[in-house]
């Protein structure tokens, strides 16, 4: 038996609008930031030692981690654990790092393979990073999450850390819904200008390590992707930049991080220093984004002899006539410039309040106070005591510190304002999607930035080949629009783009060439995901016996299927991902396979990992037609999701899962009592809906997307919640549902 299908070629059309737009994870219980919490990392006194003796090694040894935040008190062992970074290597407060998977397979803690415990040295007030994190995460920049934590060592307190999110695959997958493009890490000196268009030249070395990094996809080292960027970056006229650098980076939110460096004074990123970010390929958007990182040279830290907070924000480049192309070329381009110089008053006008910042850095350092004062190391650098932690945030420490916190932001923001120039400019277009909809309809949504309102924004289509209409987008709230095109059926070709015109009458149309959706028919066999875990803790061990994510594929037709000739994908942009081995599937049987990221373990193991916060699978044929997709929402440990029957449309959880047999369990939709959050009043109409136990929990919506999350609660203010159906899942494996009239 034979179904006929449509794959759409230029994008693949799923349960989501493919956008890039990224996403930010709650702080969660490990980057909490109410709170100090504790870490414990126990190793043996000689390794400890030889760690001091070798601080270039980056071999990771065998120790224990205890993470305690007063809510949460976990245990994990073995953990890897090593001395990081560049120059804090040789001072006296190091710089560590954890990691979760170097000795466990899959090993993750709170979702995150490694931790980052910076020592802060440099910084007296040891907060500056952890301000900037704060602000570029408030700013809608994919930073890292971040906060104050105790290290302890052996039982002995080694001071006051920040913990800073790890920037790898579990990073990227987090925020752009995807995790099989390139990441670079880009340090010292990764000015991005152009070596010509081979991609050999761009694997340049600076001492033992390479420029451009490859931190995903090491095994192929194709720095292709890499290599387009900058040749579009340096080699575009200036006439044709706007159109060619956005089909390759996401330039609109870089505009939003030169704002907040300058702002910061992080002069040791891109711009000045040609050091410290990641550019990561979003193969869902197919552009580069651009990942800050390393932020403790900031607000008034200088070793230069530069005044950071008056330098002039187009200016902002070394003065010896070093070129930093993507900041160049941009300040130096009239619409780049005006769109920077709206984004930059913005963000000090209508982002942040100066005084309500300084309010909020005044509480936390009353929160880290405590922990300065017995800091053993604090004062092993620079001779700072604790007096100095407290005068730094109002004073200058001198040496590198040639300002304090509060002065460097007022003084900065002061001189920002005097700079900002005047002028309008042209409305910005970005996270441009589409979304499959039913009775062959499409929805294409995006997202507007302009200074000029109100605006006409409405979308330009064409189905197959005929004339472009234009059809009016609808605003949904925070600069999004959306419309919707009916008479899309499987054989139809759609084109479009989104046009804008704001209130002064500019205009502006992206992409500068349509968005092709182009049917391909072909003849496929009834191959099935039937069944998945995306996080298994304790339910089935692989073959050696480690708890990895899990997919089942099922063959409902009526002949052999030979797997060989199908691939296994996360993500629906990348059809080819992982080829499926050779494998003769019989009609009615299975076939596990472990996504655990780690193809070198078998042929049964897939090279990605699923995520438990929602994402794609999809099954697809050696000439690239969809055979099967899926797209999920959050999942719950040790909990599969899948078909009622095999091969069935309709999907659940199942209270006990199967995988490599057929789908016959009770689903969760019919749970047991110990497996249900007891709710009430439900129907919920008053302000607050109770909790049978006190928990920590998540709330989604009916779609999916997540509203809420609360620890140790009992109760749930839903008076603000729109009238539907929503989930509960707790930390316990239990859910509840409701409904708000």
């Amino acid at each position: 038996m034979k179904r006929l299908f449509v794959i759409v070629l230029s994008l693949v059309i799923c349960g989501a609008y493919l956008s890039g737009q990224a996403v930010f994870p709650e702080n969660g219980m490990l980057y909490i930031d109410t709170v100090v919490p504790r870490i414990d990392i126990t190793i043996h006194p000689d390794t400890l030692q030889w760690l001091y003796d070798n601080p270039e090694s980056d071999i990771e040894y065998h120790a224990k981690f205890v993470f305690n935040n007063g809510i949460v008190n976990d245990t994990i062992e073995p953990v890897g654990f090593r001395l990081r970074g560049n120059t804090s290597r040789y001072s006296q407060k190091k710089s560590f790092k954890v990691s979760f998977n170097t000795f466990t397979s899959g090993g993750k803690y709170y979702g995150v393979e490694k931790l980052n415990l910076n020592g802060e040295h440099n910084d007296p007030s040891i907060i500056r990073s952890k301000v900037m994190w704060d602000i570029l995460r408030k700013w809608g920049i994919p930073a890292p999450r971040a906060n104050h934590v105790r290290l302890y060592i052996n039982g002995n307190y080694h001071g006051l850390y920040i913990n800073v999110e790890h920037i790898d695959e579990e990073f990227v997958l987090s925020r752009f819904g995807n995790n099989d493009g390139n990441l670079y890490k880009c340090l010292y000196p990764a000015d991005l200008n152009f070596l010509g268009t081979d991609q050999e030249a761009y694997k340049l070395l600076s001492g033992d390590r390479r420029v451009y990094e490859l931190k995903i996809n090491e095994e192929g080292d194709d720095y292709s992707d890499l290599a387009e960027f900058i040749t579009v970056l340096n080699s575009s006229s200036d006439l044709n930049l706007v159109c060619n650098l956005n089909g390759v980076f996401n330039t609109y939110d870089y505009l939003k991080v030169i704002a907040a460096d300058i702002f910061c004074g992080n002069w040791d990123g891109y711009i000045y220093n040609k050091n410290n970010y990641y550019l990561y390929h979003n193969t869902e958007s197919g552009k580069m984004e651009y990942i800050p990182y390393d932020l403790d040279n900031t607000f008034g830290i200088d070793w230069f002899g530069v005044d950071w907070s008056s330098i002039n924000m187009y200016e902002w480049q070394p003065g010896d006539g070093e070129v930093r192309p993507l900041y160049n070329r941009i300040i130096n381009n009239p619409v780049l410039r005006n769109q920077f110089t709206w984004y930059a008053g913005l963000m000090l006008n209508s982002v942040f309040d100066i005084d309500s910042l300084i309010n909020s850095i005044d509480y936390r350092r009353e929160m880290i106070a405590p922990y300065v004062v017995d800091d053993p190391y604090y004062p092993l650098d620079y001779g700072y005591s604790y007096s100095d932690f407290l005068s730094s945030y109002n004073d200058a420490t001198g040496a590198h510190v040639k300002s304090g916190l509060y002065p460097f932001i007022i003084s900065r923001s002061i001189s920002m304002k005097d700079q900002i120039e005047s002028g309008t400019m042209m409305p910005v277009i970005k996270y441009i999607a589409y979304q499959k909809l039913p009775e062959n309809m499409v929805g294409i949504r995006a997202t507007v930035d302009a200074r000029e309102k109100p605006l006409e924004v409405s979308v330009l289509f064409s189905l197959d080949d005929g004339p472009f209409t234009e059809s009016s987008m609808n605003s949904t709230g925070d600069g999004a629009y959306l419309s919707v095109i009916s008479g899309i059926y499987p054989d139809t070709k759609l084109e479009y783009q989104i046009r804008v015109v704001d209130f002064i009458g500019q205009e502006v149309i992206l992409p500068c060439e349509p968005s092709i959706l182009l049917p391909v028919s072909g003849d496929t066999p009834l191959l099935y995901i039937n069944e998945f875990m995306a996080d298994n803790d304790f339910f089935i061990a692989d073959e050696y016996g480690s708890y990895s994510d899990w997919i089942e594929v099922y063959n409902g037709d009526s002949e052999a299927i030979n797997l060989g000739d199908f691939y296994l994908t996360d993500n629906l942009t990348t059809r080819d991902k992982w080829r499926m081995p050779e494998i003769s599937l019989q009609a009615g049987e299975f076939q596990l396979f472990w996504a655990d990221g780690d193809p070198a373990l078998g042929d049964h193991h897939a090279d990605f990992k699923l995520s438990k916060d929602g994402e794609e699978i999809g099954i697809f044929s050696a000439e690239l037609f969809m055979v099967d997709t899926l797209s999920f929402g959050p999942q719950t440990t040790d909990i599969s999701y899948g078909r009622e029957q095999d091969a069935s449309p309709y999907w659940t959880f199942f209270t006990t899962s199967t995988p490599g047999a057929t789908n016959n369990s009770v689903s969760i939709n019919k749970p047991a009592y110990d497996k249900e959050l007891v709710v009430y009043p439900n129907p919920v109409s008053d302000s607050y809906l109770y909790l049978s136990e006190v928990v920590n929990c998540t709330v989604y919506n009916s779609i999916g997307v997540r509203i809420y999350s609360g620890y140790s609660i009992s109760s749930i203010d839903v008076s603000n919640y729109p009238s539907g159906v929503y989930i509960i899942v707790t930390d316990k494996g239990t859910r509840g549902k409701f409904i708000v009239n």
